[in-house]
């Protein structure tokens, strides 16, 4: 599957590498692609990030021909059966690994700025790049961590020829990779968005990570206790029997946080829910993608189209949500897609749920019906939310639902469903007495234009 950018392959590799969250870890990020992907690592492992700079030691008469390698604190590794075969004297490699040294030096200080190099010593170091082609670079910086005292060396990539991942085996304790074409062309073909990282970003990342290390505390994800108020990172969250893998970011000043529910066939890693996600962060509010499903659920079908299970993994993360520190009194909305979309309706309806927006992604809301009424003489005790949005033909469109006290914003949409009850939504924009904010939040942030 592509990755819709690094910041959405660094998430998704994040969650392959939560088993290392006990160890003292280093995150270090290969400039410039391979920081991005590496900050969303160590904000997710709540671990250090810096870079890993590294210079090849090109033959003087083949210089991309590599016969050796040096890194900072007057690390040098060189391949004597290179320096054998070719007769390149110690003169001649001197004279290189000037040249090389005086560049690396001027790199890591305009990385860096005035902070130190975080030490490895005895620590475990994840190299993180955006990809790996021939796996020079990255062997190269394997062994430049491993001789700056690392005690453990994880070499972590979105993607990479599986025998480029085998032959690196020999230079790191272990390698991670999402994803292992047999037919690899380049790196950028698995990325919709494969632009260049510059200076400044992975300058400004570095310092973003340094002022979230002053501030959180240990490290250690998924973070299964009471989440801190400002959050960005994999949590677990407990739903009945099961917990469920999610990722939540919020900045402690979110005026509400939107929880996903994606429909059959996606998962919280999808791209389309991240640029979402990223373009509701924009805006200001929190978000909460995660699993409605456990891995070995979602090999029953039966279980994809389980509205009313899929509708209670969702009441149970909004109870969660509400549980963290700093969120209980946020306003919650649900962006739902496909059966996610009618799980969403259905658990927006249940008595006290107080969601105040539903948006709805999809053709598949009307699944929501199967929701059973309340019995003759039953109080249903909540009130719908006061915001349902789902895409109509060629626009948005929509009416409140009045007994959650909404304005009209767009006439001749039909009447959303009441509270309670077991008639499907009808497409619908609106504003209410209640919104995350005004305009409708989907709205505001520029959702509806994303969707």
């Amino acid at each position: 599957m592509p990755f819709f950018d690094r910041s959405d392959a660094g998430r998704r590799l994040a969650a392959r590498l939560t088993h290392l969250q006990d160890e003292d870890v280093v995150v270090l990020g290969l400039p410039r692609g391979g920081v991005p992907v590496a900050a969303q690592v160590a904000r997710a492992l709540r671990a250090p990030l810096d870079v890993i700079v590294v210079r090849k030691l090109g033959v003087p008469v083949q210089p991309e021909l590599g016969m050796g390698a040096i890194g900072e604190g007057d690390v040098r590794i060189i391949n004597p059966e290179v320096v054998r075969i070719v007769r390149v004297s110690q003169d001649e490699i001197a004279a290189v690994e000037a040249r090389e040294r005086a560049e690396l030096e001027r790199r890591a200080r305009r990385f860096r700025g005035d902070r130190p190099r975080t030490p490895l010593t005895g620590r475990t170091a994840i190299i993180i790049d955006d990809g790996i082609a021939t796996g020079s670079t990255a062997r190269a910086a394997c062994q430049v961590a491993r001789a700056q005292g690392a005690g453990r060396v994880v070499l972590a990539v979105p993607v990479a020829p599986p025998s480029t991942c085998a032959d690196l085996a020999a230079d790191a304790d272990e390698v991670i990779c999402l994803e292992t074409p047999e037919h690899f062309l380049a790196i950028g073909e698995w990325y919709r968005d494969f632009s260049q990282t510059s200076d400044d970003e992975v300058i400004g990342l570095l310092r973003q990570a340094a002022q979230e290390e002053r501030e959180r505390g240990p490290a250690g994800v998924p973070h299964t206790g009471p989440a801190p108020s400002s959050w960005d990172g994999e949590v677990a969250i407990s739903a009945g029997p099961v917990r469920l893998p999610g990722h939540l970011s919020t900045s402690g000043t979110s005026p509400g946080v939107v929880l996903f529910a994606h429909g059959s066939g996606s998962s919280r890693h999808s791209p389309r829910n991240r640029f979402v996600a990223d373009v509701l962060a924009d805006a200001g509010l929190g978000t909460l993608l995660f699993d409605l499903l456990t891995p070995q659920e979602e090999q029953d079908r039966a279980n994809v189209f389980d509205i009313g299970l899929l509708a209670g993994r969702l009441s149970d993360a909004t109870r969660w949500l509400r549980d963290q520190p700093g969120l209980a009194g946020a306003r919650i909305g649900y962006f739902g897609a496909s059966t996610g979309a009618a799980a969403a309706l259905w658990a927006a309806a249940e008595p006290g749920s107080e969601i105040a927006a539903v948006v709805s992604r999809g053709r598949r809301p009307e699944l929501g019906s199967a929701r059973p009424a309340p019995g003759r003489g039953a109080k249903c005790g909540g009130r719908g939310p006061a915001a349902v949005a789902t895409p109509g033909e060629g626009a948005w469109r929509g009416r409140s639902d009045r007994q959650a006290g909404g304005d009209t914003v767009c006439e001749g949409a039909k009447r959303g469903p009441r509270a309670g009850t077991s008639r499907a939504p009808a497409p619908a924009v609106t504003k209410g007495k209640r919104p995350l904010e005004a305009p409708p939040f989907a709205l505001r942030a520029g959702a509806a234009d994303a969707i």
